[in-house]
């Protein structure tokens, strides 16, 4: 296995390492984990495939082991590390209730990704011994990429678990309210509060510093006819979202329908019935304009869209005029902190922003990124928390219609 770009040495008299296949399935188990919310550091995964090349890599509680004692910044991430890891590696059970190989007989066996159905082995080469982690590793990396709309119904259930790991906070900002800290500017009331104290002897100055805290994330999803392979997935996105009690979802399609509340159930199928029953206008049509307008007049001019991050998951098919499209989305982007176009379409070969509802929004479109895929979603999230997007993901820019303002693309 390659760590930072070196090729660890075959060990004598055992089988060569597949670097390639092995690192795919690691790197994106990391990825999903950082996607979760999980702060897995280039320094973290390192040190998680240097342990898992010394431990059993073919063993998924070895596997479990090294990645929670590697890539686990603090008591927060273990719950998102279980959720993560049962649903990339197949198990809902924990790694207590997996068998093990109480002596693995030379040469050990290695996490390698395989096909589903387990290819041609050459000579000499082992069964891998234990549950089949690489193989349903493999799967999992394989789906990511893979378009939502053309998955079937085994493999939506396993986006769908992949889908409630997942962990969406806003780019964070500088509060008004300061904390203590051991850098910063000196606090003079707890500093005069510790020299009364001393009696007036000389103390250590007192410094306290600004709070950061995430910004409010509002998800716009497109529920219309045209977005209805997608739908789906969008709201299991958006319901995984709103854990962090700062993210409000709408949907839009004909009506605009606020869905927080009915996504504030634990169960994500719970929270798809709930929605399913409160909205009105699935697989209708799409009136884009009129509806950001109703959104700005009730709920965003008054506080909700100020200073957020403001995402729209839709494929821009508009059925009224698309100049309302662009005037409101004017409005928008003077609110926000930042406004982000997750597209579908995107993703396809040729795909250019020629819909009249899309070409109109690109000019106040901050970044414009697909929508397609696990990957792209995890992208999307990696551009909310300003990771990449000139602040902070992603590649370069390009520019809106008719030479508008520039938006990056991840």
């Amino acid at each position: 296995m390659a760590v930072g770009g070196r090729k660890e040495p075959r060990a004598a008299g055992g089988p060569a390492r597949g670097p390639a296949g092995a690192d795919a399935v690691l790197l994106g188990f990391v990825r999903a984990l950082r996607a979760a919310g999980v702060d897995a550091s280039a320094e973290r995964m390192y040190a998680f495939l240097r342990a898992v090349s010394v431990l059993r890599p073919g063993m998924r509680p070895d596997v479990y082991a090294a990645g929670r004692a590697t890539l686990c910044g603090g008591p927060d991430d273990l719950e998102r590390y279980e959720r993560v890891f049962a649903a990339y590696f197949g198990t809902t059970d924990g790694p207590a209730a997996l068998p093990t190989v109480r002596t693995p007989p030379p040469p050990r066996p290695r996490l390698r990704a395989r096909d589903a159905a387990g290819g041609s082995r050459g000579p000499g080469e082992r069964d891998p011994l234990g549950p089949p982690t690489a193989a349903l590793a493999s799967a999992t990396e394989v789906l990511r990429h893979r378009d939502i709309a053309a998955l079937d119904a085994a493999e939506r259930a396993r986006l769908h678990r992949l889908l409630a790991a997942f962990a969406l906070r806003g780019e964070t900002r500088r509060a008004a309210r300061r904390r203590p800290a051991r850098r910063g500017a000196v606090d003079p009331r707890r500093t005069v509060r510790e020299l009364l104290r001393r009696g007036g002897e000389p103390a250590r100055l007192r410094r306290h510093a600004r709070v950061e805290r995430p910004r409010r994330v509002v998800l716009l999803v497109d529920v219309s006819g045209s977005m209805a392979p997608y739908a789906d997935a969008l709201l299991r996105f958006a319901h995984a979202a709103t854990r962090d009690g700062r993210t409000e979802v709408f949907t839009i399609g004909t009506r605009l329908t606020r869905v927080t509340r009915e996504l504030s159930h634990r169960d994500p199928d719970l929270a798809m019935a709930a929605v399913a029953a409160a909205v009105p206008d699935w697989r209708g049509g799409t009136r884009l304009g009129e509806l950001l307008r109703a959104f700005l007049n009730r709920w965003g001019q008054r506080g909700m869209a100020r200073g957020a991050v403001v995402v729209l998951l839709s494929d821009g098919w508009e059925r009224d005029d698309p100049a309302l499209l662009g005037a409101q989305m004017r409005r928008l982007h003077a609110l926000a902190h930042r406004v982000v176009w997750a597209n579908p379409r995107k993703a396809r070969p040729g795909y250019a922003p020629t819909a009249a509802g899309m070409a109109a929004a690109l000019p106040s479109v901050d970044a414009f990124v697909e929508g397609h895929s696990l990957a792209a979603l995890e992208r999307l999230a990696a551009v909310v928390r300003g990771a990449g997007t000139g602040r902070g993901a992603g590649g370069g820019a390009v520019r809106g219609p008719g030479g508008g303002r520039r938006f990056p693309v991840p």
